[in-house]
């Protein structure tokens, strides 16, 4: 890789999440480093007749407490997490847009699915009460592109702006294309990440019908287990993660705090099935290879691997072989970890929940469990950091998530 200049390498400098064990990155990465899950029955609706019936929700959650109660009733769910995500994560990192030029702040929050509670409400308006009926504010609060456009709105952000979607990789595309704005030199300070909220009555049926959802109903506490013998499907969380980049030279001259460097990025594609990954993993193979060398990185500076880890019997599997053939012999080494355990599967939210911890484990140096590991798998016998966080010496850290329509995105984080 070439050598970049401070004002084409990209750094992190603020954070913000919501999801089901924390409504702020302190309350979350206690959770976390705790060892506390936040999958239990669902209460947002009666699941009585799906087949999987638990979930991470966000409960105890207003949002009219933290974003204007017009905007609060006229956006979707997801929004409002993506919204107040990116709130924190500007509030964190200091950024103050009276000192910025508004032209060189851009925004990209992508969502897998966008407003589900939104699409599923006024369906149900129309087929009760006639289509003269449904909200004019249908179409905006249900799009995938409404988080970042209410986010710059909120901000006063001119620069580029747009939503990803690529389903459970959607949070990761979401920051490695930020990461080549500023690299490219089109924006100096991105807000990037995935926000999504789909523990509703069609996406809990659709997703059920594909037999995808775990149906341990019986105790929602140990559902998800990653990497395990008995693993028998994902459990769905909602939220938001997001992070707050900047280019090297700009952060340093505002004296910014920084968390952490965002070193590499690639994307690729399976070609290969429109749900089931590659059995050789050789799409994310390539995409973890690939950004490994975007960072100038060899894999034996990796430390820790943020693994997809969705607690489906074919992608723990082929995720660990994917690992082998990147890293080698050093993957016995290297710490790895599904946070999904806790946070459940937050789909298109994943990369940048996921990405907040990688930047929280490189500045505390403490490395989040895979909870509700007492079974492994044989086929799955690398270090996934069993049921209790540990203290670890990292330099760098990688983080996996693939999408349905076989989409591969890894991101590379390191300490600087």
């Amino acid at each position: 890789m070439e050598t970049l200049s401070p004002s084409q390498r990209v750094v992190v400098t603020g954070l913000g999440v919501v999801t089901a064990i924390g409504h702020d990155v302190p309350q979350f990465w206690s959770s976390l480093v705790a060892g506390r899950g936040g999958v239990d029955r669902i209460k947002a609706f009666d699941p009585s007749e799906m087949a999987c019936q638990i979930g991470a929700e966000v409960r105890d959650w207003d949002a009219a407490a933290h974003m204007d109660p017009k905007e609060a009733r006229r956006n979707d769910r997801y929004t409002h997490f993506g919204f107040v995500a990116a709130r924190q994560a500007v509030k964190d990192a200091g950024i103050e847009m009276t000192r910025e030029d508004p032209d060189r702040v851009g925004v990209v929050i992508g969502s897998g699915i966008g407003g589900m509670f939104t699409f599923e409400s006024q369906l149900k308006v129309m087929a009760e009460r006639g289509p003269r009926k449904v909200s004019p504010f249908t179409i905006p609060s249900l799009i995938g592109n409404m988080c970042s456009g209410m986010v710059a709105i909120d901000l006063g952000a001119r620069g580029p702006n747009f939503g990803v979607v690529s389903a459970c990789a959607t949070g990761t595309h979401a920051l490695g294309e930020a990461m080549h704005m500023i690299r490219r030199g089109d924006a100096d300070v991105m807000i990037a990440g995935g926000a999504e909220a789909s523990i509703t009555p069609f996406a809990y049926a659709s997703f059920c019908s594909m037999k995808a959802m775990s149906t341990r109903n019986d105790d929602p506490a140990t559902a998800c287990r990653p990497f395990s013998l008995g693993r028998d499907g994902f459990v769905m969380g909602e939220g938001a993660g997001v992070l707050v980049l900047e280019s090297l030279a700009h952060a340093q001259a505002r004296g910014a705090r920084i968390y952490c460097e965002l070193a590499g990025y690639a994307a690729t594609c399976d070609a290969h099935h429109i749900t089931m990954p590659d059995p050789e993993g050789k799409g994310l193979s390539m995409a973890m290879t690939r950004a490994l060398k975007s960072a100038g990185m060899a894999p034996d500076e990796i430390d820790y691997v943020n693994a997809h880890g969705t607690s489906t019997p074919y992608n723990d599997k082929f995720e660990t072989l994917a690992i082998k053939r990147v890293f080698g012999a050093h993957a016995s080494r290297l710490a790895i970890s599904s946070t999904k355990s806790m946070t459940g599967h937050l789909l298109g939210a994943a990369g940048g929940i996921e990405s907040v911890i990688c930047a929280k484990t490189l500045e505390q140096q403490t490395l989040a469990p895979t909870i509700n590991l007492h079974e492994p798998d044989p086929e799955c016998d690398l270090d996934y950091v069993p049921n209790t966080a540990r203290p670890a010496r990292v330099r760098g850290v990688l983080s996996n998530n693939l999408g349905f329509g076989g989409q591969n995105a890894s991101v590379v984080f390191r300490a600087l």
